[in-house]
This record gives C-alpha cells, structure tokens and sequence, in this order.
C-alpha cells in the first residue's frame, strides 16, 4: 500500500529548471536573479507538488579558447551559487542550501500526507500536507503579493509574510525559513594583486599587414565559410589605381573608406597604416566601418582584416548565418563614388602569429621579439609576451586586462578565452575585466603569457590577480526566525538540535582559513550590503568587543541575538527591533 501511495504521489509530480541569468555578452548591463526570487521558486514548486528541481547553472562557467558563442562574454555565466572561480557565492549558496534543508525537514509529509491548499485572503495561500491521526504535517504559507507583506493567523497563530516570499513549516506550526529573509551568510568577492608575479618584462612582435595577397574571387568570401572555426580571423585585400585627377587638391578633404559588414568586427589598413575598427553586437551583428584615410596617386592598398567573435548559439536557419564585407567602396573621390565590391579580392585565413604558434613555448623562440615603447601605444595587431611566476597560495588566478583593448590571452601555449576591455557596458565600465587563469594551467616558474592585441594598446597595466571571497558577512534581525540548521527531525518528532533554537549570526571562512579581522559589527540599526555596511542612528558601544571576542582565530563562529551580550550598558535604541551586521576577514 505504502509503494502504491508513493506512485500515486510521483504521477502527479514534475520536474523544473531554475536558472540565475541568461549568458552574459559583450556590452550588457550586469544582471542577476535574486536569491530571494529563486528560493520562491523552489519553495513553491515543492509546494505544489513538484518532485524535482534542476538548477542550470550550478556553477559557474568559463569559455575558454574560442568556445563562447557570437557576443557572449568569456566569463558567460557568473551568478551561479558557485560562481566561474569555483567560490561559493554568498548568500545565493547558503540561501537555496537552507531552501533545501528546510524542504528536507518536510518530506515525510510531502511523500505520504494528502494535501489541501486553503486561502487565506486573496494573497494569500496556505499549502498543507498531512497524515491524519499522527504528527506528520508540513505546511507552505506564500504571499504572491509583490509589494505588500501579510500577517495572517493559521492554526490559531499569527504569521508575517513579506511581500512575494513563503515560510515553510515542517510541523504546521514552527517557521524554520521565509524565502525572503536571508540567514546564509553574505560574502564579496576580492581581486587582490599578487605579490610575485607582477614584475613582467613584456616583449612584442608587430604582425605583418598583407597588401597584395593573390586574387582568389571578385568578392569578399562568406567569412564563416572562409575561416572554418579555425581562427576568429581572415584577411581580405584589394588594390585601387588612382589618377592625381581622382583626388582633392584641398589636404583638409579625405576621401571615406566604407565598409559594409554582416559581422562581427573589422580592422582596416590602408597602404599598411590602421585607419580604424567597427563592430556589430549581439542584437546586431551588421555594422558599416567608414573612416576617412589618406590615398595616393598610383597603386593603394587596401586590407581589410575580418573578425569573428563566436558562432552562432540558437535559431532556425543558422546555416543561413553570415559574416564578413558585402560591400566596400570609396566615397569622396572627385570622379564620385568607387564600388569596389566587386574587384576582386584576396584572402588570407588566420594571422602569421597563429600559424607560427608564438603563443607556445616552442613557437615564441621562433620570432624576433624586440622592447615594447616605453611611452605611448604600442601599434596595431601586436603579438605581447611575458614570463611570471605561479601566485602564491591556492586561491583562484585570473588577470585584469585593464589598458588594453580587444584581442585573446594565451597561458602556456593555452587560450584563456577572448578579451573586450573597449565594449563598455551601460555602467560606464568594460563587460568583463578579469579573466580567468585555471591554476591546472600553471607551473610553478616561468610562466608565459602571450597577448594578441588588436588595436593600438600598451600591457604595462596588465596584472596578475588571486581571488577570494574571505570577505563574509551576517545580517540578522529579532523578527528572523531561527536559521534551519538549527531544527532536526528524527523520525516523526521535530525538534531543535540543541536544547533551544536561537536567533543568531553564523560565520564560516572558507576552508583552511580562519577569521582575522572584524570590519564592522553593529547591534542596533545598521544598513547596508557585504562591503558596505553603515551603522545606522544607534548601535550597541560593545557590538565590535563581542564579535572579537566569539569570532577572532575561529573557521567558524556564532553569535547568538541576545540582549544580556549587546545591551549591558543598556539599550542603545529603545522601541527599536535589533538587528545585528557583522563583516569580519578571514586568512
């Protein structure tokens, strides 16, 4: 009868997949799905009879090499629980853990109880599962109301829902978790230059401009087609004759150089010298490049150098997908416009560097490596070397980018994905400064980094970062109610693990580090997030001396919400509830 019941139960129930953002590319605005939000999802999917929940993603990932998809930054997926440098990511981690511990709290109930879903005002609904005749009950109170927060009496007692947020209870009558009050610990995450491995002596080769590659077709090539996935470039090359009739006699009027593209992003070069760049965008892949440039009486060269910067990810017809010039011309000239879209063009897949590997330790013995300018930018299309030593410790390695402009990074002969510090997004920053290094990547001595740049840039501000999230934090308030991991259920009795449940903060560093510094401690008022709390109009005048006192020289610490800890020289904000913020360090 029981296996019967439990079949019953499971036809009924579903699958879902909850995700934290859509991948993240080049020129967005930072985005997040809240804890909050995602612990209402769950929570209500359970609720509702729901039998699993599959969490895409996870973890956070990397697109190392040329792996990402056209536009979709290096760091694609970063809001995860355990964010792309493999750290948990606080309180998104904690939270949905505790979403979990709670919901496990309730599974007899949700396994073998018959459910009823009374309302209890038109926000609010109450999901009950129960085995009647014996102490199995679990209930879910949600407030579907987005802005407004509820007290309600269920069972002849009073219970406080904020706005959109449920409180499950896995006795129907004790709160161990209300979806939108957070107990998990916070944590900010910290770029912090390494000590020994930032004296970089950088290198550079100047890749060579082809002018007058062999006439292959009368048009540019499809560029998907041209490069194959091999590379992210290819060259395209022309030539023009021009009278001395064709062209002002005025130095302040140029003629235009107009190029028309379907994608991604173009370099263009005439008679050798860089003219400019454009691109497309994740939306618009086509872009028109038009820049003036200098032209001269007789034969000028015109290389135009195409870039991709991913294949395409989703919809139909992607075999329908193009990239690369349509058409060029010239504007400007005193004889008119000159199309040159049909005059015959030829075409180089790939750059010299990447043929010649200088991004490997074999290949980079190989070129003639000469100082980069000691002042001003280095020119376009520039191969940058340097040798460093592994960072110390074993937290997470990434580089910061800043200074330079577009291109790729190599380690050890591997790439570490495409760089864009010139995409800003609308905050006024580049999309994504730091990149990640895997440290299976790394040898203990000379390390190389290779850097192909695009566009004129200098690596001088290049630097190699460990990241941590030793930075964590606690906010807790009297109206919180106890953390879950505080309750227990052993067979059909629910109780708490220890003689009562508290209110409290809880601390844990992140393994094998130990807490070495409070930052801030406030019993009172405090507002504020991890990293940038404030006291607020009071606060207890031995709120720091009992944070040290419980924490300092511990991985993990607790501190209990208690009146005799905080108010021995009285309440500092009478008529006040308390809440208390702790940030503390950990080494």
């Amino acid at each position: 009868m029981q296996r019967e019941a439990m079949w019953r139960h499971l036809q009924w129930s579903k699958c879902t997949q909850q995700t934290f953002l859509v991948f993240r590319v080049f020129g967005d605005p930072p985005s997040q799905r809240s804890a909050e939000d995602t612990a209402f999802s769950v929570a209500r999917w359970f609720s509702k009879n729901g039998s699993l929940v599959n969490y895409y993603m996870y973890h956070g990932g990397t697109n190392l090499g040329r792996t990402a998809a056209s536009f979709v930054t290096t760091r694609y997926y970063d809001e995860a629980p355990i964010d792309e440098f493999g750290l948990e990511r606080g309180p998104k981690y904690g939270h949905l853990k505790d979403v979990h511990k709670a919901l496990n709290l309730c599974k007899k109930a949700l396994l073998w109880g018959s459910t009823s879903a009374p309302r209890l005002n038109p926000d609010v609904e109450a999901r009950i599962y129960e085995q009647p005749g014996t102490d199995v009950c679990a209930a879910f109170l949600t407030n579907n109301h987005t802005r407004l927060a509820h007290t309600v009496k269920f069972k002849g007692q009073e219970y406080y829902l904020p706005p959109r947020s449920i409180s499950i209870l896995p006795d129907c009558k004790t709160v161990v978790l209300n979806t939108a009050t957070i107990l998990a610990q916070h944590n900010s995450r910290n770029f912090i230059r390494s000590a020994v491995t930032n004296k970089l002596d950088w290198k550079m080769i100047v890749e060579a401009i082809p002018t007058n590659l062999k006439v292959v077709s009368s048009t540019p090539m499809e560029l998907y087609f041209l490069t194959k996935d091999k590379t992210d470039y290819a060259w395209y090359t022309t030539t023009i004759n021009l009278d001395p009739r064709d062209l002002s006699m005025r130095k302040d009027i140029l003629p235009v150089l107009r190029v028309a593209s379907l994608g991604h992003g173009m370099l263009a070069f005439v008679n050798g010298q860089f003219v400019g760049s454009a691109h497309g965008s994740q939306i618009d892949k086509s872009f028109v490049l038009q820049k003036s440039v200098e032209l001269k009486p007789g034969i000028n060269y015109i290389s135009l150098l195409g870039t991709l910067i991913g294949l395409p990810d989703s919809g139909a017809y992607m075999e329908h997908r193009f990239a690369g010039p349509r058409g060029v011309s010239i504007l400007g000239l005193n004889t008119g416009t000159l199309d040159l879209s049909q005059n015959g063009y030829g075409q180089q897949v790939g750059l010299v560097g990447q043929h010649d590997e200088l991004f490997t330790d074999d290949g980079s013995k190989k070129g003639k490596w000469i100082d980069i300018p000691k002042v001003g930018k280095g020119p376009p299309l520039t191969w940058y070397k340097a040798k460093f030593d592994a960072p110390e410790g074993n937290d997470p390695v990434a580089v910061s980018m800043y200074g330079m402009i577009k291109g790729m990074i190599w380690i050890n002969g591997e790439s570490i994905g495409r760089y864009w510090m010139s995409y800003i997004s609308p905050l006024g920053d580049s999309t994504q400064a730091e990149y990640l290094i895997p440290r299976s990547y790394l040898k203990p001595k000379d390390n190389l980094i290779v850097v192909l740049e695009e566009e004129p840039a200098h690596p001088s501000n290049i630097t190699i970062l460990t990241v941590n999230r030793d930075t964590i934090c606690s906010y807790v308030s009297e109206l919180s109610p106890p953390s879950v991991r505080q309750w227990e259920r052993k067979g059909d009795k629910f109780k708490p693990v220890g003689a009562e449940a508290k209110v409290g903060a809880h601390l844990m560093c992140p393994m094998g580090k130990k807490i070495a510094v409070v930052d801030f401690s406030s019993y009172g008022d405090p507002y504020g997030a991890c990293g940038g709390f404030s006291q607020g109009r009071c606060s207890s005048p031995v709120s720091k001396q009992v944070v040290e006192q419980s924490c300092l020289g511990k991985e993990v610490c607790n501190v209990p919400l208690e009146k005799g800890l905080f108010e021995k020289n009285g309440d500092p904000c009478p008529n006040v509830k308390k809440t208390l913020a702790i940030q503390v360090t950990c080494r």
